[in-house]
């Protein structure tokens, strides 16, 4: 038997790695994209609830946070009021001594089933408002975010609708009608 050796050479190491020196600092462009617009406009909103809605300079939108927090605070303090008022006289009526929807001469305003069920539906109404608040809360702090990134989008105000009409090239004297968007990037 003969044994054949041939001797092979492979290709070099294309992944040699250079040393890079930089000689200056690297600056960016200021340009539309800034990634920190969004978290900001967050940050701002949750601190102080419509401030997110200002630095996105949409200024409307902040009497419009304040008046739905205001209102659903407004909301959970006077049920809570009234929860505290009817649960007061709920308690004082177990324990036999006249409450305010007793009158003087005996006669009784509120039934106990109504003082119970004044007591539920303002406890339900009350928790309520705690939830719309926490939930008017945190989507107000989304919305500043969102706003923030979809005002980095480049859109351009040519935006045209044409309708072109195409024969059927089979069937020229039967007409057809038909829609087509066409959009390009």
């Amino acid at each position: 038997m003969a044994f054949f050796a041939w001797s092979t050479l492979a290709q070099k190491d294309s992944l040699e790695i250079k040393p890079v020196k930089i000689k200056d600092q690297i600056k960016f462009e200021e340009g539309l994209y800034n990634p920190l617009s969004p978290a900001k406009a967050a940050f701002y909103s949750a601190i102080f609830p419509g401030m997110g809605q200002v630095y996105n300079k949409k200024y409307w939108k902040a009497p419009i946070v304040w008046g739905a927090l205001a209102t659903s605070t407004y909301i959970y303090l006077d049920n809570n009021s009234q929860y505290k008022r009817y649960r007061t006289a709920f308690k004082l009526r177990e324990a036999g001594f006249q409450d305010e929807f007793t009158l003087d001469n005996g006669q009784i305003l509120v039934s106990r089933e109504g003082l119970i069920s004044a007591q539920k539906t303002l406890r339900k109404n009350r928790d309520l408002s705690v939830l719309s608040t926490v939930l008017i809360y945190v989507l107000q702090i989304v919305e500043a975010s969102v706003n923030a990134h979809l005002l980095q989008f480049n859109t351009s105000d040519d935006l045209t609708f044409e309708p072109i009409f195409i024969p059927d090239p089979i069937r020229f004297e039967a007409p057809k009608m038909g829609l087509t968007l066409t959009y390009t990037f």
